[in-house]
């Protein structure tokens, strides 16, 4: 069974029923399926609510943490995230909390030309900076070592062993040099408030390629700022306008970054190959070759 395998799926029939015992007021005239994630099934009511509801059981602090944290923390950020509106119990047999928010239109950035991708630099990098200064209570400190390179390293090196097994990219001997560099970089205290995932599945653009949002919360937590800067290294072209977008970052915060990036772009490519997403793991191999061979 595959990590991401679904301990849970609400299907339409049982959404419709979770959503009519307690939010009445939600007209349920359409619903649509738009995401079934390692964590999440999301389904879109009256093109107007995203409501999630979590497949697995390791989900459910994220999900707490999102119906706690993002209402007060969305306006003070230069992106729209989601804020939960509809907060729900656990019902009809499934057993867990759930939220709906407003939809957040747009779609993954895969496939964008070097341009648009150039174009996403200066507001993902000002979109951090505010979120990294912002302050939210009682937040884990990075619960799954994303910064700790005594975990990250070796899990990076697996992901990357698996993808070569498997015939889908091969490591540049350069590789494994930064990865021992890496590995003996020491444990970042957990200054800032991180979004916690902020990989390319997590951002959304509009149609024009320009960034629209950032949604998937779940592992909201207070971190090193690397945690959040994978993009940096595996979507954007140049890290420059970034870094002059959000401010200074030391060598050892983007080596760090460096690493996250190899790690959850091989994640991804896995994931994409094994759940026949071509598009998605088309971008996370670009993400990844561009993360090993980037000077």
């Amino acid at each position: 069974m595959r990590e991401w395998a679904p301990e849970v799926t609400v299907d339409e029939a049982l959404a419709r029923r979770l959503i009519a015992g307690q939010f009445p007021d939600v007209a349920q005239e359409s619903l649509r399926l738009i995401g079934e994630g390692w964590d999440n099934t999301v389904w879109l009511v009256d093109d107007q609510w995203v409501f999630r509801f979590p497949r697995r059981t390791i989900a459910i602090p994220g999900v707490e943490r999102e119906i706690t944290a993002l209402a007060s923390l969305a306006p003070r950020l230069p992106l729209p995230v989601p804020a939960p509106v509809f907060v729900g119990r656990p019902a009809d047999g499934f057993p867990w909390p759930f939220f709906g928010a407003r939809f957040l239109p747009g779609t993954e950035p895969l496939g964008l030309s070097e341009d648009q991708r150039a174009g996403l630099a200066r507001r993902l990098g000002e979109f951090l900076r505010a979120l990294h200064a912002a302050e939210v209570p009682d937040l884990p400190a990075d619960p799954f070592g994303r910064a700790d390179m005594a975990v990250r390293v070796p899990k990076a090196r697996e992901q990357i062993a698996e993808l070569e097994a498997a015939g889908l990219w091969h490591a540049p001997p350069s590789l494994d040099d930064l990865l021992a560099s890496a590995a003996e970089l020491p444990v970042p205290e957990p200054g800032v408030v991180c979004h916690g995932d902020l990989h390319l599945r997590h951002l959304l653009v509009d149609d024009t390629g320009a960034l629209s949002g950032v949604i998937d919360w779940g592992d909201l937590c207070r971190g090193d700022p690397s945690v959040d800067m994978c993009l940096v290294w595996c979507l954007l072209p140049s890290r420059d306008e970034f870094l002059a977008a959000y401010g200074p970052v030391s060598d050892d915060q983007l080596l760090r970054a460096r690493v996250l990036a190899l790690f959850l772009s091989a994640v991804l490519a896995l994931y994409a190959h094994h759940e026949d997403m071509p598009a998605l793991e088309r971008e996370a191999l670009a993400g990844l070759e561009r993360t090993a061979t980037a000077q």
